[in-house]
Parts: C-alpha cells; structure tokens; sequence
C-alpha cells in the first residue's frame, strides 16, 4: 500500500511533505477531485429531477411519468457503470460488476423501503401531488446519511476486518426476521422518539397546509406571529429516521460485494436517487408484491453467508455468480408475487 502512496505522489510531482496527505485520500478509494466531482454530478442531478419531475404542487405523478424517469435514472446508473468498466484505475472489469451488483441489492432493498413509506403517506393523509416534495427532501437527507455511513463503515472495516463477520451474522438474521416480519410493525409514527424529541421543543398543527413543512398563524390582534411545524414535515422524519433503519441493512450488504469506498458509495447513491420516480411507478402496483420481502430475506441472508465464508474460511465467491444470484432472486420473487396476488385475488 506505501508502495502505491509513494507512486501516486511521483506522478502527481508534489514534495513528501503531502504524501500523507495523498495517503489519506487513497484510503477512502478515489483522490479528492473524483470526490468533488462526484457530488457536484449528484447535486446537478438533483436540481434536474426536481425541476423536471413532479414540479412543485403542479400536478400528481402519473404512472407512466413515473416510469419514464425510472427508466431515466436507471439508463445514468449504467452510463456511469460504463464509465467505471472504461475509466476506473486497476481491474475495471471487476470493479463495473462490483458497482452493478451494488446498485441492485441496494434497488431491491429500497422497494421494501417504498412500500413503508406508501403507508407512513396513507397514515398522514398526503395528497399523492404533494408526496413528491417529501420525497425529494428525504432522498437528499438520505444521500448525506448515507455518505457518513458509508466513509465510517470503510474505517471501521480497514481498521477491523473482523467486523464484517458481524456484518455477516446481522443480515442473516434481518434475513431470517423478514419472514415473520408484518408491514405495519414499523410504521406507526406515535412510537418515532425522534418525533416526540421534536414536538417537545417544537410546536406542530394537525392540519395540512398544502405542500408547506412550516407555517406562519397568528391567534389574535396583539399576538406574536408562531411558526407551526405541519403533518408534512412530520412526515418527512419519520422518513427520514425509516431510511436510517434500512441503511443498518442496505449498506453491510454492499459491503458483502465490494470493498472500494467509491464504488460502495456510487452505487447507494445511484440507487436512491431514482427512488422518488420509483415510488409512484411501485404505488400503483404495490398490492401485487405483497411477497417481495421473501424474496429480499433471501437477498439478505446471501449475502451474509457470503460474507462469513470470505472472514471465517478465505472462500470468495466471484462477483459475477452474486450478481447474477441476487439478481435472479428478486426477478423470481417479483415474478411469484404477481402470480400469486393474482391467484389469490
């Protein structure tokens, strides 16, 4: 590894005074600018989806908008792909099966994560042309949580590889548990204690106010103008706080099929960026994968005997068969919960 640090610091001719320097981002995966460069395409993408898509309290999301943008995102998540397998330093080939193989366990994992929130907007009483604005907000929370996520899991992993045997264990057993597992356990927001921390300090309305997280009222002549905090915004922690659950799983999962920060990264986020066209193409459709979390279960518990065969015996199963084993997993279970809504309809 000091190898490398000291051929990175050659190439980019700067003096050995700056070699930790260059140490330090090479441990994260990528050097600085790739980082920045990264983000600033993220954030483009954010400006353009939420100018394009679902504009501000105009409309409600048709299914076939909703589809044409999932088809969108996933066509830039392979764009980019194609950019890692022509572009990315060392093994190319190996590292686009890696970010592919991470952009569909983290996809399939956030459709259950859909399913939650389709709910949580029922419970609340959000207006389906209101919802993309909630989305939008907890998606952007989500891409910073799950930076920090990611960055901590890649120390905690170079400085104790033992972990991933934890990591392993954990989503065997979330595996396990996604059987017995019911849809409303989660999803009553009476019992978010991040919810109950901010009504104590903060005042809230039960009212809707349109597509507004906050309000202005008065009560009467002579009273100091309030700021009231709306159900929306209520909604929005309990989705932000929901994403946080799901990241416990998601990202020990990636873990299973890569250890490069930058394509760990890269593919959460690509995955989670088309979530908000992902939602109201999934809403309409969502009796009928009444099933799916078997088949996610399945995901899980894979990948995690994955990961325990890699710690505990030095067993590596190419990346090409997991990605192929994930993916066949979710297409069959997707396929067995249309057939079998349908049958039992």
């Amino acid at each position: 590894m000091l190898q490398n640090y000291k051929k990175y610091a050659d190439i980019q001719r700067i003096s050995p005074k700056n070699c930790n320097f260059v140490a330090e981002m090479e441990v994260i995966g990528m050097p600085l600018w790739a980082w920045i460069l990264f983000y600033v395409l993220v954030l483009v993408m954010l400006v353009i989806d939420l100018k394009s898509f679902g504009k501000k309290g105009q409309h409600e999301v048709s299914v076939s908008e909703a589809l044409k943008m999932t088809a969108v995102w996933i066509g830039v998540s392979l764009v980019f792909c194609a950019g890692i397998y022509f572009l990315y330093p060392g093994d190319s080939h190996e590292k686009a099966m890696e970010f592919l193989a991470g952009y569909i366990i983290e996809k399939s994992l956030s459709m259950d994560n859909l399913f939650v929130f389709l709910m949580l907007f029922s419970f609340f009483g959000v207006k389906p042309k209101y919802q993309h604005e909630v989305l939008f907000w907890g998606i952007f929370g989500a891409l910073v949580l799950r930076s920090i996520f990611i960055f901590a899991g890649a120390a905690m992993v170079q400085r104790f590889e033992w972990i991933l045997g934890i990591f392993g264990i954990f989503l065997i057993y979330t595996g396990i548990k996604m059987f017995s597992h019911k849809d409303d356990e989660s999803v009553d927001p009476s019992k978010n204690i991040f919810v109950k921390l901010f009504k104590r300090f903060f005042p809230v309305t039960d009212q809707m106010h349109e597509d507004k997280f906050f309000v202005k009222v008065r009560k009467g002549e002579g009273e100091k103008v309030r700021w009231l905090a709306t159900p929306l915004f209520i909604a929005l922690i309990v989705i932000e706080t929901t994403d946080v659950a799901f990241a416990v799983d998601s990202i020990p999962a990636v873990f299973s099929v890569s250890r490069d920060p930058f394509i760990i990264l890269t593919s959460n986020i690509f995955a989670i960026l088309g979530l908000r066209a992902l939602y109201f193409a999934l809403a309409a459709v969502a009796k009928y994968f009444t099933y799916l979390k078997y088949g996610l279960g399945i995901i899980l518990s894979f990948v995690g005997v994955k990961m325990l065969l890699e710690v505990l015996w030095d067993i590596e199963i190419p990346t090409l068969w997991s990605l192929a084993t994930i993916f066949g997993l979710l297409v069959l279970s997707m396929l067995l919960s249309v057939v079998l809504s349908r049958r039992k309809a």
